[in-house]
């Protein structure tokens, strides 16, 4: 009775019921509105982030499609160069050609010069044998001193008539060469000229084609640098939203934890109930014995409760229920927490009536004696544990 006295001054007094209620549900009601704009704050920022998803989705794209366009002008200004390389030695075949070209109408030249020198050399003994007739001839032969003089001169004036034919025929061939030359050298240059211009023009529509790949490039490069600043605008959002959600967050915590507080079950001192009910015999008490199973010295953790299998169990005080289950020694066991670390255990039941979890009251039945787990007999072994070691259990319910 005196360890109960002690107990009753060192704990302080509890609020009423009622205002105890009333807090409580003012807790619960703030906890329950912060939660749901919780729920409302995480599901915006769920959205942000879908958006800001979304908006990734669309520069890697732009990136995929920049990655193409770049690899593709990467391959048109290759083929620039290849057409470049093939422009230069065209250019450079055109330029010698143009030598030539050079070349052969200065030969042309001095050939034409001298066909028509031959020509009017033709011309003029044309003009003298046309002029002079058969008589030159004959004079020629007439005025030989020999026969064989006269015969030397008659091989020179055919000699001379042989050379005009030959003249003439070269004269005619070298017209012809001329001409066909000239043709020759005008269609080659012309051809390389065409070739020249082809290749130009390529190279043109190829640049052409660069400019505008590039073009939609830097349009590529804008239009990521938007989604970018979108994704910073959405991460600035992201970023208010998580302050916002940490703070609703921090203050439901602060009301869990007051709620907590005020949930919380308090030990007022108040004698227990006698867990057997007109059972009051000791069949073991509390401390040191000879375990009857052993045979060893052991701590008695409780007092044992001589009573018939079968008959009630009642919880010694108010409390919460945080465990009722089955242990190969203890057997059927309840544990009943009544807060500032004061908890009361059941032991050696045939049968349990409450469930973990569950809120019970003083004198309430929540079990039933029995002799499971490691026991000789029917009876309750009752235990009471403050502050995590087991206590004397009869100077709370004597």
């Amino acid at each position: 009775m005196i360890l109960c006295l002690s107990l009753i001054l060192f704990i302080p007094p509890l609020r009423s019921r009622a205002d105890k209620s009333t807090n409580t549900d003012d807790l619960k009601e703030r906890i329950s509105q912060k939660e749901g704009e919780l729920s409302g704050l995480e599901q915006e920022k769920k959205e942000l982030q879908q958006g800001k998803r979304n908006v990734q989705n669309v520069i890697n794209a732009l990136e995929g499609k920049k990655k193409e366009m770049s690899d593709y002008v990467t391959e048109l200004d290759s083929e620039v160069s290849s057409i470049q390389s093939d422009i230069d030695a065209l250019m450079q075949k055109i330029e010698i050609k143009e030598q030539e070209i050079e070349e052969t109408r200065v030969e042309l030249a001095e050939a034409e010069a001298e066909t028509l020198r031959q020509y009017e050399a033709m011309k003029e003994r044309i003009c003298f044998m046309y002029e002079t007739g058969d008589s030159f001839y004959l004079e020629m032969l007439l005025s030989a001193g020999s026969f064989s003089e006269m015969l030397n001169k008659a091989e020179y004036i055919e000699l001379i008539s042989e050379y005009d034919r030959n003249k003439l025929v070269e004269y005619t061939l070298l017209a012809e060469d001329v001409r066909v030359t000239g043709e020759v050298l005008e269609a080659e240059e012309e051809v390389l000229q065409e070739a020249k211009a082809q290749a130009e023009q390529q190279q043109e529509d190829l640049n052409l084609l660069i400019a505008e790949k590039k073009q939609q490039i830097e349009q590529y490069e804008a239009d990521i640098e938007d989604q970018e600043a979108a994704i910073a605008a959405y991460d600035e959002e992201l970023k208010a939203q998580n302050q916002v959600i940490a703070a609703v967050e921090a203050q439901i915590a602060a009301d869990k934890a007051s709620l907590a507080e005020a949930e919380k079950i308090h030990y007022n001192g108040g004698r227990f109930v006698w867990p057997a009910p007109k059972y009051t015999r000791i069949s073991s008490p509390f401390g040191y014995r000879i375990h009857p199973t052993l045979n060893t010295k052991k701590l008695h953790s409780g007092v044992d409760l001589a009573a018939p299998g079968g008959s009630p169990i009642l919880a010694a005080y108010d409390g919460k229920v945080v465990a009722a289950a089955y242990n190969a020694s203890m057997g059927n066991y309840v544990m009943i927490d009544h807060g500032d670390n004061l908890i009361t255990v059941y032991m050696h039941a045939s049968a349990l009536y409450v469930k973990t979890g569950q809120t019970v009251s003083a004198g309430e039945k929540i079990a039933a004696v029995g002799t499971t787990g490691r026991s000789t007999g029917n009876h309750l072994h009752f235990g009471v544990r403050l502050n995590g070691e087991y206590v004397d259990p009869m100077p709370y319910i004597s």
